[in-house]
């Protein structure tokens, strides 16, 4: 059953003993997805929302705001779509791909005002709260580097079967696309049935996200959730098809 919700969001207490979220289909459609307002943006509180399909997004000065949007963006990583051009530049092996090396670092670039841009959601306080995840074995990054320096890459939130992404940076070009192929491809080793992109942007499409109902992606969220996977750190596998045997590092050039 779908609801047609148009009044205010949820109020959470973040002082309440239990965490307790709306169901996602009484999110609002304008703004689109908006379930809830309030709480905290402890491991607790954050892995509890990821669990139920809802994300934390918001600007500076506001309260945290919960969402859960219909459709869901999401790219199954048999889907995954490198574009000739992006073969090129990933044939030329100019770049090197790391996981977990740099979380920190890609947090920050991911935080970075970006032009056009008057701020951005990536707060201290989220920063913080990713970083903590990070440290926990539950947030995750994708580092793509160029002569030693960091070119790009995207972090995200691994439960179970499933990657909830949440930003990308590139300072070169296709810097985060090389990353987030390497990414997809390792996920897929691991037996991961799906990636969480949120909402549309025309990058991800590229890559072969597309979007299904929320309904599907609580459905497969709730299937990919049962799988089991002890939060650790993550290391690129030498030996995964396309990667470069001779990078001389537990990680390296991708080919194709």
């Amino acid at each position: 059953m779908t609801h047609n919700r148009e009044v205010s969001p949820c109020w959470l207490d973040p002082e309440k003993p239990t965490i307790e979220f709306p169901d996602v289909e009484l999110a609002m459609q304008e703004p689109d997805g908006l379930l809830a307002v309030g709480g905290a943006l402890s491991q607790e509180w954050l892995l509890h929302a990821y669990r139920c399909g809802i994300f934390p997004w918001y600007g500076p000065g506001q309260p945290i705001l919960w969402w859960a949007p219909d459709p869901r963006l999401v790219l199954f990583p048999e889907q995954l779509h490198v574009s000739r051009s992006l073969a090129k530049v990933i044939r030329k092996g100019q770049y090197r791909v790391t996981l977990d090396e740099a979380f920190t670092d890609v947090i920050t670039a991911c935080a970075a005002t970006r032009p056009g841009q008057s701020g951005t959601w990536i707060t201290p306080e989220m920063h913080a709260a990713y970083v903590k995840l990070h440290h926990s074995g539950y947030a995750h990054s994708a580092e793509c580097w160029y002569q030693g320096e960091l070119a790009g890459g995207l972090y995200g939130v691994s439960l179970g079967g499933i990657f909830f992404g949440e930003s990308m940076f590139a300072r070169m070009t296709d810097a985060s696309k090389v990353a987030f192929v390497a990414l997809v491809r390792q996920l897929e080793r691991w037996g991961f049935g799906l990636i969480d992109c949120q909402v549309h942007t025309n990058h991800l499409a590229s890559l072969g996200a597309t979007a299904i109902p929320r309904q599907a992606f609580t459905a497969l969220l709730e299937q990919q959730c049962q799988r089991s996977c002890a939060p650790q750190r993550w290391v690129l596998d030498e030996d995964l098809p396309g990667l470069s045997p001779t990078s001389g590092v537990h990680s390296g050039n991708f080919q194709v």
